[in-house]
């Protein structure tokens, strides 16, 4: 039977009859005062999305049979035991891996023994830049199939630290160095942007995309004529569920904007996990709800890898406990709740495509400003984009001061009998350490810091 036959007899219904129906339903109240709000990004947000919302912006859906893999983070300071962790979260469930690698003599056959390099794709965060181990690296990885992503980002770690990891002439040649070492093919991604760090500092998502297309078009600008550009995007997820779902989704349509202006064909890769902005020291266990949710945004928008965040991961160190439950979390909504290939089922909502053409223009039109006035590097050399997040993140902290944001147990609802001194590991606040430093670095900072600070003393 075809649809047209099953709803035939229904006439078709306006978006203006629809707003008259609501309206004489308010019974005098004003439409935009009761049932319009707006976000942070600038977007008024409406009770109801109708297909004369939508606009001419038509190419976000995602390739058909898109799936995500579900990745475990591991710090690799000893080989033996990061590899034994490796290959203990592949028998429970992981499909990818993700390794911090801190030090320069990592041997990399021991941290990578049994791992089967064909169908586990791996990511690397390394705290250097150098080039002898990560050339050691590429060798081991040579001629397997699977995916590897480096996550190599300099002006990242200039954004983030305040310095380059050397100089600003060597980084980028040493980058390039590597550029040329790396295999010619989409199954090693050498470069990457991590806008997960905007996010984490409060940026609203309008800058977030478009920080991350500027930091992307300073990497492309470097490498011209390139007919594929492997790159990486790291993504922080908050709460603002179809949101996050539009902001994923914008941020491929983006990247794939920007990438045909340099003839660059393929798209991009999207990692994901869930912001630290909103986790709380009390009431830890809240938590676990919000990784959830972010974590079904990361996969409805359409992220190609999802790390969770362990419940705990901001006062306690590595533990197996929060591992196996946020892996748990991840394998939940995959395999219980149908959930892998599941980007698809954002497509042909309104709402969630309205959002991402404001998302993506709003950013476009960001990055264009950007650009004009001197491009990525230069505006954050004078301290313009660390003055827009700062601005953003006080309108941000001012809603979650004043109740307007609520984090359950810790700005409402808040249990007086909670006692958290006595059970912290790691030091859950942004720690001050004065140092010189090229630019101001951009500072990830909660958003209960200063109420949790305020609950530890008067224990």
């Amino acid at each position: 039977m075809s649809s047209k036959g099953l709803f035939s007899e229904f006439p078709d219904v306006s978006a203006k009859q629809w707003k008259q129906k609501i309206q004489m339903d308010l019974k005098g109240a004003d439409y935009n005062d009761s049932l319009v709000w707006e976000s942070l990004e600038g977007i008024k947000v409406k009770p109801f999305y109708h297909a004369e919302d939508l606009k001419a912006l038509g190419d976000y859906q995602l390739p058909k049979g898109h799936s995500w893999r579900i990745a475990q983070s591991i710090y690799a300071s000893d080989m033996e035991k990061a590899n034994s962790k490796a290959l203990e979260a592949l028998d429970k469930g992981a499909e990818s891996l993700i390794f911090t690698i801190p030090d320069e003599e990592t041997n990399f056959e021991k941290l990578l023994a049994k791992i089967d390099l064909e169908s586990v794709p791996v990511h690397f965060n390394f705290e250097f830049l150098a080039v002898a181990p990560i050339k050691r690296l590429l060798s081991n990885l040579d001629g397997k199939k699977g995916e590897s992503h480096l996550n190599i980002d300099i002006i990242g770690n200039l954004a983030k630290t305040g310095n380059w990891y050397h100089k600003l002439e060597e980084d980028h040649k040493l980058l390039a160095e590597l550029y040329k070492s790396a295999p010619s093919n989409n199954k090693v991604s050498l470069a990457s942007v991590d806008l997960g760090l905007y996010q984490n500092a409060g940026a609203n998502m309008v800058q977030q995309l478009a920080y991350a297309m500027a930091h992307a078009h300073e990497y492309l600008s470097h490498f011209k004529q390139q007919s594929t550009f492997p790159i990486t995007f790291k993504v922080a997820v908050g709460s603002n569920y179809f949101f996050e779902i539009a902001k994923l989704r914008a941020l491929r349509w983006l990247w794939r904007t920007l990438a045909q202006t340099y003839g660059v064909s393929n798209d991009c890769h999207i990692l994901a996990y869930p912001t630290k902005r909103n986790k709380t020291l009390y009431d830890y266990n809240v938590n676990m709800l919000r990784t959830t949710s972010e974590c079904m945004s990361a996969v409805l928008g359409g992220a190609d890898t999802v790390c969770n965040l362990p419940y705990d991961a901001i006062y306690h160190k590595d533990n197996e406990f929060g591992d196996r439950i946020a892996r748990n979390q991840l394998l939940l909504l995959k395999e219980e709740s149908h959930m892998n290939e599941a980007a698809q089922i954002s497509e042909g909502t309104y709402y969630v495509a309205s959002l991402t053409e404001q998302l993506a223009e709003k950013a476009l039109a960001l990055l264009k400003q950007i650009e004009t006035s001197g491009g990525f590097l230069d505006a954050i050399k004078k301290g313009t984009i660390q003055q827009k997040i700062a601005e953003s993140a006080k309108k941000e902290q001012q809603q979650f001061d004043e109740g307007q944001l609520i984090l359950v147990g810790t700005n409402k609802f808040q249990n007086p009998g909670d006692r958290m001194k006595d059970n912290i590991e790691l030091y859950p606040f942004v720690k001050t350490k004065p140092r010189k430093t090229l630019i101001v670095p951009i500072i990830e900072k909660r958003l209960a810091e200063a109420t949790e600070q305020k609950r530890l003393d008067d224990e």
